[in-house]
């Protein structure tokens, strides 16, 4: 990451070239998602045979992360309201933002959207809820079937998740390249200027993470006993290769690893982590409240608490639809603009700064998803943490 500071800063013409690297990272890395969730699920399911089990964790899963989102939206809108980056500063168009609008979805088209009509094209897409819905209901499906004939399909999946697992070891290699022109190519593009441009904004966003971090996180595994140095040893890989690449499907095979070499089942793993980038993106439910009411401050647009908390409800809802990958936030908050009547101007000036806030909310979406694998098999009492480093 630091290389790709010095080389975007020094040479900005020639790091924007670099981009061909960091998009072979990020497609290698997206091309391990679909069959590795597939394997992981397909295993930790119908090789249970306790579908019982499974559908009380995603009870659990999904209680756990609709309360954390929650607290997230709050702190959000709690220090949009105290630092007020928004006032003073000028709505101006700087781009196109028709074609966020045109993406505005109802939620009867998330609900729809949540339903793969191929498996194949929901892979190929990234679609990664699409995903795990056909697996959990074909997981299903082959937990019903003779164990004769389970065990077949059973064992080419526990051989497809060992490649997978080798696959992203592989991959893993080039990691370092990848990040370090993901960050030339960032730097080339916007140069240092960008550090400064609506500079209260971003450290208003930061704020607000940090103190996510520490204390909602923080208080969430001294509840859930969690070893708080090992997770941090754990976590730090995926979330520095998501801060970098401001893509949480980049993070998401070596988050898998760091969690299970870490003492949670796979079969959690598997389960919690993917099921989070849709239910559970701690980060970007902030970064949506704290964004809508900035727009509103630039706007001159006086809101009442009462309308901040219906603006926070419905962000509590749309946030769900929200992919884990770059930029997927700002359809988000377009469509919960014009809902409102607020400028939509303010994503485009938004989008100026949008990569540095993109990069730490993607960040706290992966260790939130992390942490939620920890607590959420502590909670089935199934947590082992492995004592020896």
């Amino acid at each position: 990451m630091g290389v790709g500071l010095i080389i975007g800063w020094l040479a900005p013409d020639f790091a924007v070239e670099l981009k061909p690297f960091s998009t072979i990272f990020l497609r290698l890395i997206k091309s391990i998602v679909a069959p590795l969730i597939f394997a992981t699920l397909v295993v930790g399911i119908a090789g249970h045979g306790d579908l019982k089990q499974v559908g009380r964790m995603g009870v659990k899963a999904l209680v756990y992360f609709e309360v954390v989102t929650t607290i997230a939206l709050v702190i959000g809108l709690t220090v949009v309201n105290i630092m007020k980056p928004g006032v003073g500063v000028s709505l101006q168009a700087v781009t196109n933002v028709g074609e966020l609008v045109a993406k505005k979805q109802t939620f009867g088209d998330v609900l729809v959207h949540v339903f793969p009509q191929s498996f194949f094209q929901a892979a190929a897409e990234g679609e990664v809820l699409q995903v795990v819905v056909f697996t959990l209901i074909f997981s299903f499906a082959l937990a019903m079937i003779a164990k004769e004939k389970r065990v077949v399909i059973l064992s080419f999946c526990e051989s497809l998740a060992e490649t997978m697992f080798k696959f992203t070891n592989i991959v893993m290699k080039y990691a370092p390249v990848g990040v370090a022109a993901a960050i030339a190519v960032t730097v080339g593009n916007k140069g240092l200027s960008v550090l400064i441009n609506l500079g209260l904004l971003i450290v208003c966003l930061y704020i607000s993470l940090v103190v996510f971090v520490v204390f909602v996180f923080g208080t969430v595994a001294v509840i859930a006993r969690v070893p708080i140095r090992q997770f941090i040893n754990a976590v730090k890989e995926p979330a520095l290769i998501a801060f970098s690449t401001t893509s949480s499907e980049a993070a998401l095979p070596k988050a898998m690893l760091a969690m299970e070499a870490m003492g949670v089942p796979r079969r959690i793993v598997s389960f919690v982590i993917p099921t989070g980038y849709s239910f559970n993106l701690d980060g970007t439910s902030l970064y949506l409240s704290l964004a809508a009411i900035f727009v509103a401050q630039a706007a001159g647009v006086d809101l009442s608490l009462g309308q901040q908390i219906v603006i926070v409800l419905t962000l509590m809802l749309t946030s769900k639809g929200v992919a884990g990958v770059s930029r997927a936030a700002l359809v988000v908050l377009a469509g919960t603009l014009s809902s409102f009547g607020l400028p939509l101007e303010g994503v485009a000036v938004l989008l100026g700064v949008d990569q540095l806030m993109d990069m730490g909310r993607t960040m706290v979406n992966v260790i939130g998803n992390c942490l939620a694998t920890v607590v959420i098999a502590r909670w089935e009492g199934e947590f082992k943490p492995v004592t020896s480093q």
